[in-house]
């Protein structure tokens, strides 16, 4: 399989996506509603050394909101926005932030349950977030997902159901059994039927390439290259939307992929979303074999190039990135892995994305 692959006019070639998949947030919304409580704070952008004195952008989302990754960001606002228009379909008016900790409000996010499938960290912002507003979770797991994600997500309170020997297979699980019950399915993915809670996932992301663009609006010292890892591909759509819509200046974007997963890759080259099988990936957030509409929709037009990384190079990324105290996994070195690879001029000020910290 070719390692890289430059994506040029292909919003021309794609039939299948219509205007359903169109990705345009508010960040205000996010900002407001993550900003309203103290679990917030704006993850650290730190300057590392990482080769022959080559610097790089990181930042860093291994503690983000106490749950160690940047999906924090994107389930917590769902769950929130999603009680906000079930509250709104009763009682005709919208919560504001501050409401949500009224017990009226609680009350009522207490008889509501969101269900999703999880690689780990999705169920995680879920499930704290079901938790922070008074709702229920359950969370379904692959058998691949180690046991530790169960027992956060149990002291989140959340029900765990280990189901299939796959993040697709738990997926489907999850979905059956959302069409039988009245629970809300809160899925990181979207496809043809589904769109609008991805949709409010990645609307929460936005803070992030938000945060980013203040400091570099702030500091006038912009990156020349991206580097972003993707599983479905919600991170790199919602940040690739962000940067091409309202970065003064524009870097180039690279979406990293592992080698047993490149589901956004083979997508772009077919003009069409392709399901890909492989083996399992010790990139186990990334390991996804089927892509989001709506990342596809946002990374066809936006000129993004694409890169895959083996295990192998995923790893030693990660434990590069441990000398320079930044302590992530594989999953969440993939984008430093991607620039190591990519090997950007000597000029360059590349940013890279560690999106999770050390599975405990």
């Amino acid at each position: 399989m070719s390692s890289q692959l430059r994506i040029e006019n292909m919003l021309d070639k794609i039939i299948y996506l219509n205007k359903s998949f169109n990705f345009k947030p508010n960040v205000e919304a996010p900002k407001a509603m993550l900003k309203a409580y103290p679990i917030y704070s704006e993850s650290p952008l730190k300057l590392i050394s990482f080769d022959k004195g080559n610097h790089v952008f990181v930042k860093d989302e291994t503690e983000r909101m106490n749950i160690g990754s940047f999906k924090a960001t994107g389930g917590i606002y769902a769950v929130a926005q999603l009680i906000s228009r079930k509250w709104y379909s009763m009682y005709g008016k919208a919560l504001r932030p501050g409401d949500f900790h009224t017990p009226s409000v609680k009350k009522f996010a207490s008889n509501i349950t969101f269900v999703c499938a999880s690689a780990g960290n999705h169920g995680l912002a879920v499930a704290a977030g079901a938790n922070i507003f008074g709702a229920k979770a359950i969370i379904y797991l692959s058998n691949s997902v180690p046991n530790s994600f169960a027992l956060r997500l149990e002291n989140y309170g959340a029900e765990v159901v280990y189901s299939g020997g796959t993040y697709e297979q738990s997926c489907q699980t999850a979905i059956e059994y959302s069409k039988c019950s009245d629970d809300v399915l809160l899925a990181d993915s979207a496809w043809i039927g589904y769109v609008d809670p991805p949709m409010l996932i990645m609307e929460g992301y936005t803070i992030i390439a938000e945060e980013l663009r203040e400091k570099f609006e702030y500091n006038n010292n912009w990156p020349t290259h991206v580097f972003v890892q993707a599983g479905v591909g919600g991170l790199a759509g919602s940040l690739t939307h962000m940067i091409r819509m309202n970065w003064k200046k524009q870097p180039k974007i690279i979406v990293i992929e592992p080698e047993a997963a490149p589901c956004l890759l083979e997508s772009a080259k077919s003009s069409t979303p392709v399901a890909v099988t492989g083996p399992l990936s010790n990139m186990g957030r990334l390991d996804c074999k089927e892509p989001s509409l709506i990342a596809l929709n946002i990374l066809a037009k936006s000129d993004v190039e694409y890169l895959t990384v083996s295990d192998g190079e995923a790893m030693s990324a990660a434990q590069k990135l441990a000398e320079n105290e930044v302590h992530t996994t594989p999953s969440g070195a993939a984008g430093f892995a991607g620039l190591i690879k990519y090997n950007p001029p000597i000029n360059a000020q590349p940013l890279v994305i560690i999106t999770e910290g050390v599975l405990l």
